[in-house]
């Protein structure tokens, strides 16, 4: 290689996971290049996006709030939720068992030596399907960052440079990895196409012009180039049956380069690749009115208040409600026949209960502002980002009178499919079930209960009231758009994060973290996932792998 540098490991991947890999094996005073087919401005990949939610069992920041969790309790959460039931599930068991240990013992001391603070109030995302022993979190697990993704990915960034100063490390960036070489049957090196250069923001699709080729070797080859998540024609092909019909029309949660690519490179390679079919997106996306990249869709964090109905009118039944069960939920629309449906709620709601996924939507969070988190909370409008998709995005309608409201959403979606009459009569008997402090509505109570936990009352969940009650309005509609987002299977990994091939033997020389081997064994999360555990999940398996390599021996 140029300039005598000879790399213990190549790492394919900038983002998270590829950066934890290259700090740990650094740390071990080996060397490593890292590629990325992207530009330098996108360091940190998806992570840099997200909201920076973080799965953690135990923490200090549960006991300050009063939440008993604990090893065993996530554990039957996590179980209860990954519903693992195939022979292919041996390692992606092994994964999830060791990923709860470390988010149990070590993973707070771990993220808080990198200096990632967490905010006091624990999020209760995913909260399922009502069954002790089925999906869900039994108690609130969502860690958000001070800082959000973009200060999850931070610490990691500024450790890839010091590496760099060092000598240790080597970033080659418009570097698009082609094909893996072998020797003697082990994985050797990359080949690949050099891209021409593009001055283009982060997250802005950047061009695949061809300046010139490459090829590097290594002992130790990391893939850390996440999933398929922008790939919708892969999403498409792989999408299982049970979740209905694979839709026509999705918008995208991730930036163009979450192309799948690498995936079908290591196939092609040996690798094996499992659980294809088990994927995470989300039902309740919006079109972004100042998109970034194609697509670009952003999903609406949501309370549990909204009334939410299909694109006919009928109300959707329980435990398909706003935040409880995302695949059962994305199910339940498929088989309405149509791709998207609608919450009909109230300027309280909105206030109190939307929040939008993205770094770049939560800047008082991201940018560690204090008194615009303050207002977040106590003040009379919605997060400043809320009210803009209010104002601008193609899928919200504002009325003070609901038949207005109505014949808007039927003008929206051009198909017509909304009765004034009928959803007038659905809203008004949810609203009855608020005269008394008691219910048989499934919501309400839900509503209820979860305001005995007090991250949810100061700052998630809003009184009930009445939806039609003109003190508690202007009434809003949100159309809701499947988004797409997670690859929840991929490369079948051992504990070491080393590849295995199809005949479940080591693949030597080639590694797999991130979204990339389904975060870790190639489908660690099983069929559904408990958020938060994404960005863990990069964290881990690029631990795991970087560890591994910088404690072994140099040959």
């Amino acid at each position: 290689m140029e300039n005598n540098f000879h790399p213990d490991a190549i790492i394919i991947g900038s983002g998270l996971a590829g950066l934890v890999a290259a700090m740990e094996i650094t740390n071990a005073g080996k060397k490593v290049l890292l590629l990325d087919q992207e530009t330098e401005q996108n360091i940190g990949g998806q992570a840099f996006w997200s909201f920076g939610g973080l799965f953690l069992i135990n923490s200090p920041q549960q006991r300050k709030m009063g939440i008993k969790d604990s090893f065993e309790l996530a554990k039957q959460d996590w179980m209860g939720t990954a519903g693992f039931d195939r022979e292919e599930d041996h390692w992606p068991r092994q994964w999830a068992e060791a990923y709860l240990k470390f988010a149990a013992h070590d993973k707070y001391e771990y993220i808080s030596k990198m200096g990632i603070k967490l905010m006091f109030m624990v999020g209760w995302a995913e909260r399922g399907d009502g069954n002790a022993s089925g999906h869900g979190n039994s108690v609130p697990r969502f860690h958000v960052s001070w800082g959000t993704g973009t200060g999850v990915v931070k610490p990691f960034v500024e450790k890839a440079y010091e590496a760099q100063r060092a000598g240790l490390l080597r970033m080659n960036f418009r570097h698009q990895v082609t094909e893996l070489t072998k020797e003697n049957g082990s994985i050797a090196g990359v080949k690949g196409n050099i891209l021409e250069m593009d001055d283009k923001e982060r997250g802005v699709a950047t061009n695949r012009t061809v300046t010139g080729q490459f090829e590097y070797k290594a002992q130790n080859i990391i893939i850390a180039s996440g999933g398929i998540g922008a790939n919708h024609e892969l999403v498409r092909k792989n999408w299982p049956e049970r979740l209905g019909r694979a839709p026509e029309n999705m918008v995208c949660g991730v930036p163009a380069y979450v192309d799948g690519k690498m995936i079908g490179i290591a196939e092609n390679a040996g690798a094996n690749i499992i659980n294809r079919d088990r994927m995470w997106h989300y039902t309740e996306g919006l079109q972004n009115w100042n998109p970034i990249w194609p697509k670009h869709g952003i999903r609406i964090l949501p309370g549990p208040s909204s009334l939410w109905i299909d694109a006919k009118g009928k109300r959707l039944p329980a435990p398909f409600l706003p935040g409880f069960d995302t695949l059962g939920t994305l199910k339940y629309i498929q088989d309405t026949g149509y791709e998207y449906s609608w919450f009909i709620l109230t300027q309280k709601i909105i206030k109190k209960e939307f929040a939008l996924s993205g770094s770049e939507q939560n800047p008082d969070i991201t940018n560690k502002d204090y008194r615009l988190f303050l207002n977040r909370i106590f003040g009379r409008k919605a997060p400043a980002p809320v009210e803009a998709f209010k104002e601008h995005g193609k899928d919200f309608i504002v009325s003070d009178h609901l038949e207005e409201l109505v014949k808007k959403m039927n003008e929206l979606s051009g198909d017509r499919l909304l009765d004034y009459n009928s959803i007038r009569q659905l809203i008004e008997e949810r609203d009855r079930e608020l005269d008394n402090k008691f219910s048989k509505d499934t919501q309400i109570n839900y509503i209820r209960s979860t305001r005995k936990y007090l991250g949810d009352k100061l700052g998630r969940v809003a009184k009930p009231h009445k939806i039609l009650a003109p003190e508690n309005g202007p009434l809003i509609a949100v159309r809701l758009n499947i988004l797409t987002r997670k690859t929840l299977g991929g490369i079948e990994t051992n504990l070491n994060a080393q590849v295995l091939g199809n005949d479940g033997e080591v693949l030597k020389g080639l590694y797999a973290v991130g979204e990339a081997a389904g975060f870790g064994g190639g489908g660690m999360h099983g069929y559904r996932a408990l958020e938060g555990t994404f960005l863990g999940g990069c964290i881990f398996s690029g631990m795991k792998a970087g560890k591994y390599i910088g404690g072994l021996q140099s040959q």
